[in-house]
């Protein structure tokens, strides 16, 4: 720029412009900056931007993006003459903490038909939102958990990967930026790769697809892969996602694994067992144990309710099971009685608890044939009956070990009783220590009748019938105590 020109009307025309312009001379002098170019600096004034190319120096501090100042500023590249554009740099105050901005930076050198240079311009323009959005871009990419790569549309090679995709990979960051989409391929083995690589040369979404990657230790690893066209600082990419399936694999194999265990423990299992759905009771499995125990084969079982195929042989018995399992979702040892396929009735155990197969709600019966088991211990029970019609005979130790056979496994209770008088908790007492009707008289001071009827009174409160039911009765809720109440 030559002294003596007239600048007015130059000036008049930048100052309207939206860009910061900087006109400098030959000497370093800054001769002039538009508004734009003073708020792009944090400054007001011409002085406080720096009158001179070595003032503006000591009052700002460049920096480029890659983090290496520069040798040279720009505003000095633009008085020796160089051409430049689209440099980015970050300015600073030195004489104030906190303001800086990014700057887009070119030069502008117009020369006078002699050639030599007429206008020396540095013509700015303020991005520093943009790099402020990048910024948080970059840390949010950088921290999600999500696998992630971007690929530059222009050359097709991977320009940013965040450490999600290197840990599901194996990869090292350098091992993939600047790499091309063929070289570490995000798109191997997809199930649609045709469309995925179509829609990557125009541009346009790539669906979710499954593919498997290569991975450098040679091993494979099975996602589900997606792709979003972004812009990135202006230049068009593909924002490429993933979804590990690795886990998912390995729930489906444990999970076929799980299934394959239970079905051969089911139909292994030496006890009846029965698989039901949960809403109405229809059978969708039995064992081989059952067809052996009730004489029904799945031929004959399978898609009928347990109610239908005719299992059950009290319909009360029906009903509070399956009360049971809709309160609690398990029944645990219950004795019922079920119909074999001859008509005959069967003692039975039932244990039943909910289960969950493939997101449907079962019913899991374990069904234990006790009919031998009964009718043992009625016989047993008939044969304490006829020997124990009067308790006289016995030990008050032999009346324990009778009452524990009736009903094994029982533990004595804790001396109530419902409702009893003080006279019927003694003469309970009394029986179960092994007096009779004329001993517990004279031990009492009453008559003989009177015990009796004292008797009859608490035989009905207790629902029992005989002499020997009240033995067992007391014996089991702690009868006789030391004393007589």
């Amino acid at each position: 720029m030559t002294a003596g020109v007239d600048r007015h009307e130059l000036r008049q025309i930048i100052a309207g412009l939206s860009e910061g312009v900087i006109l400098v001379e030959p000497d370093q002098t800054i001769a002039y900056a538009n508004d734009a170019a003073l708020a792009m600096h944090g400054v007001q004034t011409l002085d406080e931007l720096g009158q001179t190319v070595d003032a503006y120096r000591d009052r700002f501090a460049l920096r480029y993006r890659n983090n290496r100042a520069p040798e040279h500023y720009p505003i000095e590249r633009v008085v020796a003459g160089e051409t430049f554009h689209d440099i980015l740099v970050e300015v600073t105050r030195t004489d104030q903490s906190g303001v800086d901005f990014v700057h887009s930076l070119r030069s502008l050198v117009a020369m006078d038909r002699d050639g030599k240079p007429s206008c020396l311009a540095l013509i700015l323009k303020d991005v520093s939102d943009q790099f402020e959005a990048e910024k948080r871009f970059e840390t949010t990419f950088n921290a999600n958990p999500a696998p992630a790569v971007i690929t530059r549309l222009s050359d097709l090679r991977h320009v940013k990967v965040n450490h999600g995709f290197l840990e599901m990979t194996g990869y090292t960051r350098d091992a993939v930026i600047g790499r091309s989409v063929y070289e570490v391929d995000v798109l191997a083995n997809a199930r649609n790769r045709d469309l995925a690589i179509s829609r990557l040369h125009e541009g346009g979404t790539i669906p979710q697809m499954e593919a498997c990657l290569d991975l450098p230790d040679g091993g494979s690893r099975f996602v589900i892969v997606a792709g979003q066209q972004i812009v990135l600082g202006e230049a068009p990419c593909m924002l490429f996602t993933f979804a590990d399936l690795e886990l998912r694999r390995k729930a489906e194999t444990a999970l076929r694994q799980s299934e394959a265990r239970f079905a051969t423990a089911f139909r292994m299992t030496p006890v009846p067992t029965v698989l039901a759905r949960a809403q109405d009771y229809s059978v969708t499995g039995v064992n081989e144990a059952f067809g052996r125990v009730f004489g029904l084969g799945e031929d004959r079982i399978l898609g009928q309710s347990l109610d239908e195929s005719g299992l059950w042989v009290v319909d009360s018995q029906r009903a509070s099971f399956e009360a049971a399992m809709a309160g609690s979702g398990y029944v645990l040892g219950v004795e019922v009685c079920l119909r074999h396929e001859n008509g005959a009735s069967l003692d039975c155990l039932v244990s039943a608890e909910r289960v969950t197969i493939d997101d449907a709600d079962f019913v899991l019966l374990v069904l234990q044939d006790i009919t031998e088991r009964k009718h043992t211990e009625r016989e047993l029970f008939d044969a304490i009956e006829a020997v124990m019609a009067d308790t006289s005979w016995f030990s008050r130790g032999l009346i324990d070990k009778l009452a524990n056979l009736r009903r094994p496994g029982r533990e004595g209770g804790d001396g109530t009783a419902p409702n009893l008088t003080v006279r019927e908790r003694q003469i309970l007492n009394l029986i179960c220590a092994g007096l009779g009707d004329d001993s517990i008289a004279h031990k009492l001071g009453l008559s003989r009748n009177t015990v009796r009827n004292h008797g009859a009174a608490l035989y009905r409160k207790l629902g029992i019938h005989k002499r020997s039911e009240a033995v067992i009765w007391g014996r089991e809720n702690g009868f006789p105590h030391s004393s007589a109440d």
